[in-house]
């Protein structure tokens, strides 16, 4: 259903290495690169992500309560993309880990949360067998 998310920006070029090492980890790079505006994601692919100074030429700001979730493949993936975050700007919102309780089939929510070098929040999660999440 959704086609894909935009985030706002205040300095575009800071915003979009942040990104390019998410996409990267994605394996997606950039569909669409313009002066005020780049998309990261694959055309026929699953939802991308946008980022754009705003068209009003109002500053960006962070919305309260709007969050964008990446699907990872597994918890390493959910790690690296967490990593990746910290790594280029981004500041921890709350470690990979998995929360709440298992499903009926077994499986826990497993994400990592962090925020974009504008403030937009973000997280990595997946669903994992709760049993392959032993503490070692």
């Amino acid at each position: 259903m959704l086609g894909y998310v935009t985030l706002g920006t205040n300095d575009l070029q800071k915003g979009a290495p942040f990104y390019d090492a998410i996409a990267q980890e994605m394996g997606v790079g950039r569909m669409m690169d313009f002066d005020t505006f780049i998309a990261w994601g694959e055309w026929g692919g699953g939802a991308g992500i946008a980022l754009t100074k705003p068209f009003d030429g109002q500053p960006a700001t962070v919305g309260n309560g709007v969050m964008v979730a990446i699907e990872a493949r597994d918890p390493a993936q959910v790690q690296r993309l967490y990593d990746i975050a910290l790594a280029h700007g981004g500041t921890c919102e709350g470690a990979p880990g998995p929360r709440g309780e298992a499903d009926a089939q077994g499986n826990v929510f497993y994400a990592g949360y962090f925020r974009d070098p504008d403030g937009n929040k973000l997280n990595a999660f997946c669903m994992a067998p709760a049993g392959s999440l032993a503490a070692g």
